[in-house]
């Protein structure tokens, strides 16, 4: 048992109403009112002009977002913080809204976790993502994949391969930063058709159209076509439960040449299942969300890739945000 936190009452109600400053957060993203005051020192009642809202409510919001440090007051003029211009204003290119939208959008289905833990089934109705949504996904997993893959692909050893299969690669931010680590390497991305159009964009902005080509395909109902002597599974796993992610690693290695190479990057939780708290709190995430989805311990993905037949399987030391973690098995 782990009291080293020292619960009172302060931190616990602390806790429980963290979400104001959330929400606070999620609205000023979604009204575009970084964006909208941009380098400016400008008042609230031209916010409001400009993103035709009431003055009362973006008075009352400038000045929520000052007091938790994103904007500065001078008088009656309001101002971007350094972060905040850096991260919030659209267009720049450490914009990190689209991430914040992603929150926005998973708040309804996380307020109904109650149920979802009496009913062990997800909360979330729709199936599939509407246009908003799938930009706000997309995007945003972009933002956290350019942060992370530029340090991961220069430290992963891919010398001397030749085509790289990125399973479930969105819009490709590993493929392209494998590739630009590796000049010979050349690579797939693959993920639903939907996808497509916001990969192909990516991977041309990279210059990177004549190494990176794209398969639209489902990878739980179709085959993955092609050989391929590496691929890259990356947070995948965790949005299927254990007989799918047996049955993804069957049809990556059955794409994969032996002596290839498959890599499983994910939140990866101790073999206890208790910790550490972001997995642990993905597993709740995945729970309001999917029909089985959950985070793996270390110990449960080594055994499915040894049931698979993969070997010299073990732990990369590289370690991500949030707990992120490699596994490695060679075909």
């Amino acid at each position: 048992m782990n009291d080293d936190k020292e619960w009172n009452v302060e931190k616990l109600l602390g806790l429980s109403g963290s979400f104001w400053n959330t929400c606070t957060l999620h609205a000023g993203v979604k009204l575009g009112l970084f964006t909208f005051i941009g380098n400016d020192e400008i008042t609230a009642k031209e916010v409001a002009r400009r993103s035709c809202c009431s003055v009362r409510g973006i008075e009352v919001i400038l000045n929520a977002l000052s007091a938790m440090g994103l904007l500065v007051k001078k008088e009656d003029k309001y101002i971007n913080t350094t972060a905040s211009r850096s991260f919030l204003v659209k267009g720049v290119p450490g914009y990190i809204g689209y991430m914040v939208m992603h929150h926005y959008h998973l708040v309804k289905t996380w307020a109904q976790l109650d149920h979802a833990v009496e009913s062990g089934k997800p909360v979330r109705k729709k199936e599939t993502r509407n246009g908003e949504e799938r930009e706000s996904f997309l995007m945003g997993m972009f933002n956290i994949a350019s942060g992370v893959a530029p340090r991961l692909s220069k430290k992963i050893e891919l010398k001397g391969r030749r085509h790289l299969l990125d399973l479930g690669g969105g819009t490709g931010t590993y493929a392209i930063h494998f590739c630009l680590a590796n000049p010979g390497l050349k690579g797939t991305v693959y993920d639903l058709q939907t996808t497509r159009p916001f990969a192909e964009k990516t991977i041309a902005q990279f210059g990177l159209s004549d190494r990176i080509g794209f398969i639209g395909g489902n990878y739980l109902e179709d085959e993955i076509e092609g050989t391929f002597d590496v691929a890259w599974l990356s947070h995948i796993f965790h949005g299927e439960g254990p007989d799918a992610c047996r049955m993804i690693i069957e049809k990556a290695v059955s794409a994969i040449e032996p002596g290839g190479v498959l890599l499983i990057h994910d939140f990866i939780l101790n073999n206890a299942l208790d910790g550490p708290l972001f997995p642990a709190l993905f597993s709740l995430n995945m729970l309001v969300n999917t029909a089985s989805g959950r985070s793996y311990s270390e110990d449960q993905i080594k055994k499915m890739l040894n049931a698979a037949g993969l070997q010299n399987i073990h732990r990369l030391s590289l370690k991500g945000p949030n707990d992120s973690g490699i596994i490695s098995g060679m075909v």
